[in-house]
Order: structure tokens, then sequence, then C-alpha cells
């Protein structure tokens, strides 16, 4: 009886573990539905394991539910260990054992990948990603030794024991790094379905002077949610950035979507949706900005691409996004292409697991060659690894930055790295801003070089840009901005083996207020221009050259010493010296009205003045009041400000039109000496 007992009770716990089993898996079975494979993992392993040895085929099925887990949420490691049993107990069929060799080179076994991918060149005859990765199988150790002029190091500053992936550049001059980690300090309490860690938030580190990075920290409620936000990129002008946000909810699978955040003072805005289709049930992912700011690019996997993730694009206009286009071969491949950056000179990088390459992500570039088609290379070891590598950031025209890598992490956790590949580069930077006054991130460069270069370039909210250039190129540019008059500046770029940075101002007039002539000097008490206001006179004559439909008026302005009609005459004096001069140098003299005013208008602080002169600030006006309440040292160069000469634009349409009314010498079709099409199809050239 006792013997019968044991029977009884060995049957009872061996029904107990079926049932929990087959619980483990219906509830495996729904996470994985729903996309949390971090979850649906966990409970196929607790199935498996209370699966009767002797239940082959179900111990099979579910080990390979469970490497198929582990795969999505980047465990190469377990992924392969599940995948082997999976193949023991024979139900790996052709696609598992195409996914079981790709596991096998993330975790860098080569020589197990190889033998799995020729076995399945005869089951699976002309498939790109079997063909690919024996190439990948084959070469990667040579690749390896071969190596590239890339330098990497690890960046212990940003990492965490989590998840810290795609790095982007933000600042006016490159001094943040936006980044996504899955940290402790993430926003929420739960852990993710997905991943296992908790969802990812924006974190942020800002540079100093001394090039540190400060330790880093979120960005903040006004961005970040108790949900996933990664893959951030912001626009070239610095003012909107695009990232991808994976809200969770218990009843349906999830889908990430992109959508873009507005700067506001020194905070990011609540994201807002960003509509690329209306298909509700593909991913959009991985935001990217080409540098022109005309396109977003962007991963999905929504019908009509090459398999797994695609790399799409689409036209930023000012009505939103118009019309989706496949980037298509090369590019993409039945794999999975994600990631996608852009260089400052618009060289295209992403990362694919579907080209040949050492394992799991490789970073590729893309760039177009002489037959207008893109030329795809792997940037090699050690940019590139067995695990997943991807998430470029560039630092300028420079080829440097940063990048994320699970290399060297047995958990399958990203971190970021930097890179360095030395290159000899010319850069114009220049900023664009209202003389006295603030920047105009409104303005616009236009480009032309002796070598064909024909650009248009945008300036970021500070007024800057940059530009890179060719040794022994002449280049002309023309600054311009609504209200304001245009401004042009040359450059012969030397022939140089030597990185140069050639820096450039273009302070804009305008044509609404009145403009400083700085540097104008005339002798004590006398209309007579001294030497030294040579210089500022000249760029006088230069700026009316280069707008010369427009009319001014020279006023002079004197301090509050000295009886007023003394002051008025002197002024008028001086007034009509300047305009003697410009006469002298060319200038048609019925584009010239001079107008003396003495003290009569006391200058009033602009912001460039106020940030020379900390006891001032912006919008006071000196008259003689105000500046009796100074301090003596104070007063007197309160004074000297007052003491100054400017113009007024008073026409801009001078000697445009003839006496009927029609414009003068109507531009004529002809071909240019330098030309090339803008990307909205508009031509412009200077003359040399």
């Amino acid at each position: 009886m006792k013997h019968i007992a044991y029977i009884v009770t060995f049957a009872a716990l061996i029904l107990l573990a079926a049932c929990n089993a087959d619980t483990y898996e219906k509830k495996g079975d729904k996470a994985l539905a729903l996309g949390e494979y971090y979850l649906a993992a966990d409970y196929y392993k607790r199935a498996y394991s209370q699966t009767r040895s002797v239940e082959r085929n179900k111990r099979g099925e579910r080990a390979l539910k469970m490497a198929q887990c582990y795969e999505r949420f980047n465990n190469a490691q377990k992924a392969v260990g599940a995948y082997r049993n999976a193949v023991r107990y024979k139900v790996a069929d052709s696609e598992a054992m195409l996914h079981f060799g790709r596991q096998l080179l993330k975790t860098g076994d080569y020589k197990s990948a190889q033998k799995v991918f020729a076995e399945l060149k005869d089951s699976m005859p002309g498939n790109v990603l079997v063909k690919n990765g024996l190439e990948s199988a084959d070469k990667a150790q040579l690749w390896k030794k071969q190596g590239s002029n890339y330098t990497v190091k690890k960046m212990d500053i940003f990492n965490s024991r989590r998840d810290d992936y795609s790095p982007c550049f933000g600042g006016e001059d490159n001094d943040y790094l936006y980044f996504s980690s899955t940290r402790n300090d993430a926003e929420g309490d739960d852990l993710n379905g997905i991943t296992g860690t908790k969802s990812a938030d924006i974190f942020y580190s800002q540079k100093d002077d001394k090039g540190k990075w400060s330790r880093p920290e979120s960005v903040g409620t006004g961005l970040n949610t108790e949900y996933d936000e990664g893959a951030c990129y912001i626009t070239p002008d610095g003012s909107e950035m695009y990232l991808t946000l994976c809200e969770e909810d218990g009843d349906y699978p999830r889908f990430a979507k992109i959508v873009k955040s507005s700067r506001s003072d020194a905070s990011w805005g609540k994201p807002q949706d960003v509509v690329i289709s209306r298909d509700s049930l593909s991913t959009f992912a991985h935001p990217a900005v080409s540098p022109d700011g005309a396109w977003l690019y962007f991963v999905s996997d929504m019908p009509g691409g090459k398999g797994g993730m695609d790399i799409w694009r689409s036209r930023i206009t000012s009505a939103g996004l118009m019309g989706v286009e496949n980037l298509g071969e090369p590019v993409n491949t039945p794999g999975n292409e994600m990631f996608p950056t852009f260089r400052q000179n618009g060289d295209f990088y992403f990362s694919s697991d579907g080209h040949p390459g050492m394992g799991g992500l490789d970073i590729f570039v893309a760039k177009i060659g002489e037959d207008h088609k893109y030329h795809i290379e792997n940037l090699g070891y050690p940019m590139n690894s067995n695990a997943d590598d991807f998430g470029m950031t560039f630092e300028g025209a420079h080829n440097r930055g940063f990048f994320s890598s699970s290399r060297n992490d047995g958990r399958g956790y990203d971190h970021i790295y930097s890179f360095d590949n030395p290159e000899i580069v010319q850069l114009i930077k220049g900023w664009v801003y209202e003389v006295d006054g603030y920047e105009l991130n409104a303005a616009e460069i236009r480009l032309v070089g002796s070598d064909g270069t024909n650009k248009r370039l945008s300036v970021k909210s500070d007024g800057s840009f940059e530009q890179v250039v060719k040794p022994g190129v002449d280049y002309i540019m023309l600054a311009t901005c609504n209200g304001f008059l245009n401004k042009k500046e040359e450059l012969t770029v030397p022939k140089t083996d030597k990185s140069e940075t050639y820096t450039l101002q273009f302070p804009l007039s305008s044509i609404s207020a009145p403009v400083l002539i700085d540097n104008i000097f005339y002798e004590f008490n006398k209309a007579t221009l001294l030497k030294s206001s040579q210089a500022a006179l000249d760029s006088l004559v230069m700026l009316l050259n280069e707008n010369p439909n427009i009319t001014i008026e020279l006023g002079a302005h004197t301090d509050f010493k000295g009886p007023d009609a003394y002051n008025k005459a002197l002024s008028q004096r001086r007034a009509e010296e300047v305009v003697k001069y410009l006469v002298s140098k060319g200038i048609s003299s019925d584009r010239l009205t001079p107008v003396g005013y003495g003290e009569e208008k006391p200058k009033k602080i602009r912001r460039k003045v106020a940030e020379r002169y900390t006891w001032l600030k912006e919008g006071d006006v000196l008259t003689e009041e105000f500046i009796s309440t100074l301090k003596p040292n104070e007063q007197e160069t309160a004074n000297a400000l007052n003491r100054r000469t400017e113009f007024t634009v008073l026409r801009t349409t001078y000697d445009m039109f003839d006496e009927n009314g029609n414009i003068k010498n109507p531009p004529k079709p002809r071909k240019p000496k330098l030309e090339e099409e803008t990307g909205d199809g508009d031509t412009f050239y200077f003359d040399f």
C-alpha cells in the first residue's frame, strides 16, 4: 500500500508540473504577443524547466520560443544556449537555424556559425542572409586583424550598469550630449516587460570649458515619462528633438512611434506625435534629420520594405511630412537596417545585421557615387565588433564623436564609446547677427566656390553656421535676412595639410533702425576725419556697393558738453565730411543725406553694448539726466558713446525703376559661371 501511495503521489506531482508548464507557456505566449520579450522568456524558461525530458518535442518547442525572446531583447549568450537545446530536440527548422547562426555570429563563435550557414546553403539556396552570414563567418577574423584608422574608447562618465545608448550631440558648440538610458534614475518604478530593466529616458551630460563632461542627469519630466523614450535626434538648427516613444498598454501589442519636442529657453517641451502614416500596426522608430533639414529618416517594418526593419524617409514641409519612400537597395536588406544618422558633410550612416559584418549590428556608411547611387562600406574594426554597434553622433564637421555598443557585456547591455578617425578638415565657422543686437537665426548664407560649389546654408539658433570647404578654392559668402542689408565676405582657402578653421563675422545692418558706424574719429572740436577712420568708412563703402538700391542718412551726434547750437553745427559738418569721403570712393551723392543732430538724440543701449559695460542694461537711454547719476569714469564712457556717427536706411528701391515704373535692367537668362541646383530647384550665382 505504501508503494502504491508513492506511485500515486509521484504521478500527481508529474501531473501538477505538466499543468504548471502549460500555464507558464500560455502566459509566455500572451507576453510574447504583447511584445514583452523579457517577461515571455522568463515564463518559457519556467515552462521548459518543468517539462519532462521524455517530452522531447514540447521541451524543444519551449526552448525555441525562449531563444526567440532572448534574441529579441539582445541577450545573445542565452539565445545561443536556448537555440542549441532546440536543435538538440530536433525542432529547429531552417528559419530557426538561420537565427541560430546569426546569434552565433553575435557571440563571436565564428567557427560554429560557419558550420550552420554552410549547411543552410543547400536548404535555403539564394537566401541573402545565409550568403552574407557565411561571408561574415569566413572573414570576420580577417577584418578584425586588418583593423582601421578608428580609435575607440569606453566612456565611463556616461555609462551605468544598465543600457546607455544612441548618443546625440546638442548645444551650439556641441557641448551637450543626449542619450537614452535605463539606469535606476529613469522615471517610473516598474520594470519594463520588454527588457527587464526600467523603461528608458533621455539623459544629458554637459561639457565645461576645459572639455570635461559632467555626470549625466535626466532631461526632465517635460520630455521623459514612465514609458520608453529613446534614440533621440536634434535637428541641424538645434530647435527640435525627434525621438522614439514606446507606450505601454496591457491589452495590446507595443508599437514604437516617433514624437517631436521643441526647445523653449533651456528646456525641452512635452513631445507631440509625428504623423508618418495611418498604419497603426507597424513600428516607427530611430528618427534622423538630413543636414539640410529637408528629410526625416526613420526605421519601420511597415509593408513594402525589404524585410525586417528598413530605413525610410519622408520630406519635411511647413505643412508636415509629405510622402514616404523606402531607401531600397543597396541600403536595405532582408535583415534589419536601423539607427540612421548623418555627418555634417552629408555622408549617411546606419547599422545593419543584414550586410556582411562582424556580427550583430555593424555600422556602415553610404556615400553617393558619381553614378548617383549609394555605395555601402563597413567601418571595420574597432568601430564594429561581434556585438551590436550603432547610434553614431558626430562632433561638428569632424570624424569623431560617440556611438553605442553591447560589446564585452555578457548581459547584452549597451554602453557609450567615443570614436576618432583623424582627418584634415578645412572648416568655415561663422556667425550672423544684428549690429549691436541679437543673433539672427532666420538668416541664410549663400556659398559659392570657384570649384562649382553653390549652396544655401541655414544657421543655428545662435546665428552660427559651419561648412567644410576645400583647399585651393575661392569662396564668396552672402548673408541675407529679411529686414536687414546683405553682407558679403570672401575667402581663399590655402592648400595645406593641416586642419584649419576660418572664422567669419556677418553683422547685418537693420533697414528700420539706426546703425552705428564704429571707429569713426574726428579731430577734437573739428569735422576733420582722422586717418584711423578709413577702415570703418571703407567698410561702409563696401556695404553700399553690396546693396546698390539703398539710400541712407548719415547722422552725426555729439555729447551734452557745449552749447546746443554749436554741437548741432559741428555734427552737421562732421556728417558732411563723411559724405565727402563716400563720394570720393564712387558712391553717388544722391544716395547720401548728411544730418547733424548735435545732442538731440541720445544713444539707446543695445544688447552688445550692455554686454560690454555691465553698469548699463539694454534699453537705457543716455540722456543728460541719466548720465548725471553715473560714476565719473562711467559718465565719460557714456559721453563717448553719445559721440557717434550712424546711418539709417531711407529707401531700398534706389535706381531700380525707370520713369515708366518698369524695372531697369531685368535679369536675362544666362549660363552662370558657377552653378549648381539647390534642394528647392532654385539657382543662384555670384561673379568673382
